[in-house]
């Protein structure tokens, strides 16, 4: 596969890409990316394969830019290249799973560099147990239903069933939320409870398709024929070997035969044994746990632990046994690849009396696959051919969906779009083809192979949340609401520029401004001036020097052949300024012409323009002429300023305009205009 385009964080385009567990099981691993984020669910190895063949396609992608990584269960196949992928590639993103799973992650992986060890040459080792041990310090743990938040990547998890600490996961970016199943299911067992039913609808659903369109015996009916095909093999004098892993169906297994060797006194002679290395660790972290667990476990615990069984014994290794007589034996692992499960089948499969009860679902290029088929002989670990002479039963337990739950619980969340991972393809075409029809074509249903994208589309809107005071009051339709727009992640919030720092790391700042001009004519005329342009100028002092302040903003300072214009940054006070400014410009440039104006204005009465005329020339200096439009024949002047809009009535002249400052500005100066060329008794001013 080839280098994955450049994922935009302005893009709409979703994409999910399985590395692993696409039209196959095993080594589950699929690629979220969406917005410049990109998530990694699962991380698992493929239990028909060895050494880097067994790894997810993590080698076509950049590790380095994922931003997080979410383990849904301890299986091997969803988090056994964990320690890989933390310790021996560029990945700095932030991992999470269960507390459960993280205490039983440890204890599998640990037994598995043992067999990888004992199995495989060294090239065909992934991690060493220091790998492993470095590894844990970079898992961080999750509650079922705590929200966390990573880079902009909201994320929480729910119940999934399957196995102890097994978490379904939600995740939400930019709006569009995203449920990964993992391994589920929606049936309650005698320990674990069911799948929950998130209450979030989510725009995409990844799901399993383990089953296809398989449906699972009722829970009685399969207990039975496993206690009937266990109590006929100890009948006829054999052994039955139950290959299971360490932790998940095995305890499910045990907790039925304990309660049905309890109740056939003539079988209580007879031993089971629980052959793993981890049995007395996983135990204890059952124990632990047990809160997870259902209701009847939960009841039980406080009468008696469930988990401590009267006629089930741990058997460490094979040295321990003395197969002397029929037995039952709970091995690891559980598709006979290798360890004490595949020793054991090796050594009674010849002998007819003895069975073997597959009670898990096994993989493409397992031995535990291949003697479903019931060929007439096996090769052994070391080459050999053996006979296949013990009987065969195939009795699931396995704790993934059928598709009568798969389709209830796609009923129940009407998702917009549906992934279907982990499945032959076989499987998942089935069951495909199967919702489709049920459906009537109206889900959108992707099957994708290893490596091929799922490319979708989705156009959110952009919605601001009001927050602090300017949420104290309800907005109605057409208010303007006026704030800082602060952009966290992918949310946005409308925030009073006063309360930044309560809400953000940002505060408030304030620019001041200056400008230094040459100014040689009379401080007074300018003061005069700045009277007929502004209607009030207070005068001041600062720092022993004059100082004029205009329009309540302005602060023009007298110095020696120069004045300083001061002012804080803000879209109105830059107008007052530019209009300081240019008046000043005026003066200098002209002083005699502006003088003599002055005094003509005082003394002779109305130029021989007219009055309109004025007030338009007067707006047009003020605020530029493209900013002023003049209606003579309808007798009104608009002033437009960005957004905000005066009218002046050329009749009354009256000033209309929504924005206060603005409103009072433009009156002033037409005041101060009609009081300039109107003939007054005034005192002489003073003008040199």
């Amino acid at each position: 596969m080839g280098e994955k385009r450049p994922v935009e964080e302005l893009s709409d385009e979703l994409t999910i890409t399985p590395l692993g567990a696409g039209q196959e099981v095993g080594r589950s691993c699929v690629l979220l990316q969406f917005k410049g984020k990109r998530v990694l669910l699962d991380i698992g190895i493929h239990p028909g394969l060895s050494g880097l063949e067994a790894l997810p396609f993590i080698d076509v992608i950049d590790t380095s830019q994922i931003d997080l990584l979410l383990v849904s269960h301890f299986h091997l196949d969803h988090c056994g290249a964990l320690p890989y992928l933390l310790e021996k590639t560029s990945f700095k993103g932030r991992t999470f799973m269960t507390h459960a799973t993280k205490a039983i992650y440890k204890w599998i992986l640990a037994d598995y560099i043992k067999v990888s060890n004992i199995t495989t040459e060294d090239r065909g080792v992934l991690y060493t147990e220091k790998d492993l041990d470095n590894s844990l310090d970079k898992i961080e743990t999750i509650n079922f239903h705590e929200e966390m938040e990573v880079n902009g990547i909201r994320f929480w998890s729910y119940n999934a069933g399957h196995v102890l600490g097994a978490a379904m996961f939600m995740i939400e970016i930019a709006g569009v939320k995203l449920l990964y199943t993992g391994d589920f299911s929606r049936q309650e067992d005698r320990h674990l409870m069911a799948a929950e039913v998130p209450n979030v609808k989510p725009d995409i659903l990844i799901i399993e398709s383990t089953y296809g369109t398989h449906v699972h015996e009722k829970r009685e009916v399969r207990e039975a024929r496993f206690t009937q095909a266990v109590h006929d093999t100890i009948s006829r004098g054999g052994r039955c070997l139950v290959p299971v892993f360490a932790l998940g169906r095995a305890q499910e297994l045990m907790l039925i035969l304990d309660e049905y060797w309890e109740a056939h006194p003539e079988l209580h002679d007879v031993p089971i044994y629980y052959a793993s290395s981890l049995a007395k660790k996983c135990m204890a972290v059952f124990q632990t746990y047990v809160n997870a667990m259902n209701d009847k476990i939960r009841r039980q615990i406080s009468v008696s632990n469930p988990f401590v069984f009267k006629h089930i014994s741990n058997l460490k290794n094979i040295d321990q046994f003395q197969d002397i007589g029929p037995s039952v034996v709970m091995a690891s692992p559980g598709m006979l690849q290798s360890g004490l499960s595949r020793e054991l089948f090796e050594t009674w499969c010849p002998d007819q009396r003895n069975s073997c009860i597959i009670a898990g679902y096994c993989v493409e290029g397992t031995l535990a696959k291949m003697i479903m088929s019931e060929p007439e002989e096996i090769i052994s670990i070391t080459g050999q051919r053996l006979p296949l002479k013990c009987s065969v039963n195939y009795i699931s337990f396995s704790a993934h969906t059928d598709y009568e739950q798969t389709s209830e619980f796609i009923r129940l969340l009407k998702p917009g779009h549906i992934i279907l991972v982990h499945g032959e393809q076989s499987e998942m075409m089935r069951l495909k083809a199967a919702l489709k029809r049920e459906y009537d074509d109206q889900l959108d249903i992707f099957s994708p192979a290893n490596n091929e994208e799922i490319i979708l589309n989705f156009r959110g809107e952009k919605m601001a949340k009001v927050v602090g005071r300017l949420a104290s009051k309800k907005a109605k339709a057409g208010d303007v609401v006026s704030g800082v727009l602060v952009k966290r992640g992918f949310n946005y919030h409308i925030v009073s520029a006063e309360e930044l720092q309560h809400y953000t790391d940002l505060s408030q700042g304030v620019v001041l401004q200056k400008q230094t001009l040459s100014f040689t004519a009379p401080f007074s005329l300018l003061h005069h001036c700045l009277l007929q342009l502004a209607g009030g100028v207070e005068q001041v002092e600062q720092s022993g020097k004059n100082c004029l302040r205009v329009f309540d903003a302005v602060l023009v300072v007298q110095e020696k052949n120069k004045v300083v214009i001061q002012w804080e940054g803000s879209n109105m006070n830059d107008m007052y300024a530019d209009a300081v400014l240019t008046l000043c410009l005026q003066i200098e440039a002209n002083p005699q012409a502006i003088k003599q104006s002055s005094l003509r204005s005082i003394t002779q009465g109305k130029d021989k323009s007219t009055f309109e005329d004025r007030v338009q020339k007067l707006l047009v200096e003020m605020f530029g002429e493209e900013s002023v439009s003049y209606q003579p024949k309808l007798k009104y002047i608009t002033v437009s300023i960005d957004n905000d809009k005066a009218v002046v009535n050329l009749k009354s002249y009256e000033v209309q305009c929504g924005n206060d400052s603005l409103h009072q500005m433009i009156t002033s100066a037409i005041k101060r205009l009609h009081i300039a060329l109107t003939p007054v008794n005034v005192p002489t001013i003073a003008i040199t």
